[in-house]
């Protein structure tokens, strides 16, 4: 089994081939791949997978609708959690962005429609050869993040969206000879 080039580590292999690429509809998978993409700004995303278990237990399961109420005293449990990033403004922003996702929620009917609307609800299959030609960021992330920023969305700049668009499934990047490319589950 060929893969993509950046899937070495144990978590990022069961990661690559069970979840990257294929197209997610579940506004709890959205948002949770939301959050942990904005995590990783600045880091590894290896690093994030090693916290995913940490995330999920630390944030009520991603459940947006307790998080979006989060106080002050729940931020301050946060940063005194080491199993997490323990980054003052990035904690707050998985608040704002809980807010944020409730309100595209009401305003779209779901967070899934609206995001989807950016591919005309269809994956877009790039071709790439290898991973040093996918791009970090295009001018679809670029619309996609300044859209989230108007929308009160935060930590979310064009690379971060590009990351979050390949990892929902909006952008099939898995390389030409990577045994997983033509596995991607298009109906989950």
């Amino acid at each position: 089994m060929e893969r993509c080039a950046w899937a070495k580590k144990e978590l990022d292999i069961r990661y690559h081939d069970e979840e990257w690429g294929n197209p997610h509809h579940s506004e709890d998978s959205l948002f949770e791949l939301l959050i942990l993409e904005t995590m990783q700004a600045g880091l590894s995303w290896s690093t994030i997978l090693v916290k995913r278990e940490n995330y999920r237990e630390a944030l009520d399961q991603f459940d947006y609708h307790k998080i979006a109420s989060y106080s002050d005293e729940k931020v301050e449990e946060l940063m005194n959690n080491a199993g997490i990033i323990r980054n003052r403004l990035k904690i707050k922003s998985i608040i704002k962005n809980a807010q944020a996702f409730i309100k595209v929620q009401k305003e779209w009917g779901s967070f899934d429609r609206y995001l989807w609307s950016f591919v005309d609800y269809q994956t877009i299959d790039n071709q790439f050869e290898s991973i040093a030609e996918v791009p970090a960021q295009t001018e679809l992330s670029n619309q996609l993040a300044k859209d989230l920023k108007k929308r009160g969305f935060s930590f979310i700049g064009p690379v971060t969206c590009y990351a979050f668009m390949q990892a929902a499934g909006l952008i099939n990047d898995h390389t030409m000879n990577c045994s997983y490319r033509m596995a991607v589950n298009y109906d989950k």
